[in-house]
């Protein structure tokens, strides 16, 4: 390999390496919400994990319908990349997801 090739390999893996190691407020924690069953999703709820609560419902007085997905910004300003999820459906049903790192993912499906 010449040099030239191992110094751009190099400066690769240092700039991808100050990536890794940056703090996690720096982190993206917009996460692609799929709804992929049949029934329209009516509310949706993302919580830090270290709370006791659940937090506002993010669709508000939007519905997120069956085959669509919308892009959420998941940060409650505490740098924080474990977020438990609840979705409720328009047939009552309720899907709860715990530890989900935001930080780490950019889109999470809901199945049958």
């Amino acid at each position: 390999m010449s040099f030239t090739k191992v110094a751009a390999a190099l400066g690769a893996a240092i700039a991808l390496s100050s990536l890794a190691s940056a703090p996690a407020q720096a982190e993206d924690r917009r996460v692609r919400i799929i709804n992929d069953t049949r029934h329209t999703m009516v509310r949706f709820y993302a919580s830090n994990s270290s709370r006791t609560t659940w937090e506002e419902d993010i669709l508000g007085q939007r519905v997120l319908p069956a085959g669509q997905s919308v892009v959420i910004n998941i940060d409650d300003g505490t740098g924080a990349c474990l977020f438990d999820f609840k979705a409720v459906f328009d047939d009552g049903d309720e899907l709860t997801r715990g530890q989900i790192n935001v930080c780490q993912i950019s889109e999470y499906r809901y199945t049958e």
